[in-house]
This record gives C-alpha cells, structure tokens and sequence, in this order.
C-alpha cells in the first residue's frame, strides 16, 4: 500500500549546488541551491527566486559556476543556503572560502569544492524562476579522477533529502548504465 503525500517536491537525488557568481563590481558571491538538474546536453536548469543576490549577479553578468557540494565542505556549503549575500556580503570569506575565476567565464571557481560547470545565461523567467545556463565547460581537480575521469568516490557529492531536510552521501556503484538493462533485449 502506498501513503500519498500531494503534490512535494520530492526527488531523489536532489544534488546540492553552489552556485557562484561575480557583482558588478567584481565581490565573488555564492549560493546553496538544491532544485536544479541537467536539462538539456549542454544546459543546466535552475529555479531560482528573483531575491537572490546571485540572480541579480547573473543578469548583470551573464555568467556563473555550479560546483558540486561535497561531505568535507557540508557545514561551508548549507551556510551558503542560510546566509544571503543582500544581507552578508562576505559570506564566502566568513565562512572559509577562497575563490578564483573560472578559465572560461567570468564568474568565480570556489577553490575547496574540487568540481564545478561553468555557464553562460541562456535565459531567465522572474514570474518562475527558471534559469537557464550553456554549459561551456566542466573542470575538476585533479584530486578526484581516476584514469583520467571524475571519481565519485573521490568528489565524494552530497545530495538534498527535502522529506527530511538533510543532506545525503552518494553511496556504492549498483549497476552499469546502458548495460544491464541490456539483458532484457
């Protein structure tokens, strides 16, 4: 039997992005958002309320960053989710963190957080909040790959739980994408 809940926005996993980006005068900022995904091969998807200092930095910008929040840097990254910047401009130093521009965008790359996607705006719509990012380039540290790829194990992701507010550690390999399923043919 099933419990039924109405409409939530339960998924899992919800994977906890940083989102950095550059003021008009050029003050690094950040922001911890959960409800976000992959929407396309080469854009990112993003719902975003107008309020943020990071939206404002955006349009004005037309670039940012979205790194991986990871279990070394849990308490640094749900920091970047309680405080906002309109409020605490320095949240990024407050908390410990360094930044340094991306190669291929003018937006910055937080130095602790080892894998991040830089993007170009493609679109914004205020009444949904939806963001819209060209993926112009992915980077890692090279910290975290194995044979010369990103290693999960490594990066070590957190994902958002919304039916528990908290946040989860990805766990072991359970099966091979585009393979297993191939028994059934």
């Amino acid at each position: 039997m099933r419990k039924n809940f109405g409409a939530k926005p339960w998924t899992y996993p919800q994977p906890v992005f940083i989102i950095g980006s550059y003021d008009e005068n050029g003050i690094a900022d950040a922001m911890n958002a959960a409800w976000c995904g992959i929407s396309n091969a080469n854009q990112i998807a993003m719902c975003l309320s107008a309020g943020h200092k990071t939206v404002k930095n955006i349009l004005i910008k037309k670039d940012f960053t979205v790194s991986m929040a990871t279990v070394k840097y849990v308490t640094e990254c749900d920091y970047l989710g309680i405080a906002s910047a309109n409020d605490v401009p320095d949240k990024l130093e407050k908390c410990g963190l360094h930044t340094v521009k991306a190669e291929n965008v003018d937006a910055p790359l937080i130095e602790e957080l080892p894998m991040a996607v830089e993007c170009r705006l493609v679109s914004y719509d205020e009444g949904t909040g939806l963001m819209l990012g060209e993926i112009i380039n992915v980077s890692a540290d090279e910290s975290i790959l194995t044979e010369g790829k990103i290693d999960p194990d490594k990066l070590n992701p957190i994902t958002f739980d919304s039916v528990n507010n908290t946040y989860v550690k990805l766990g072991e390999v359970v099966g091979n994408a585009f393979q297993d399923g191939k028994r059934f043919r």
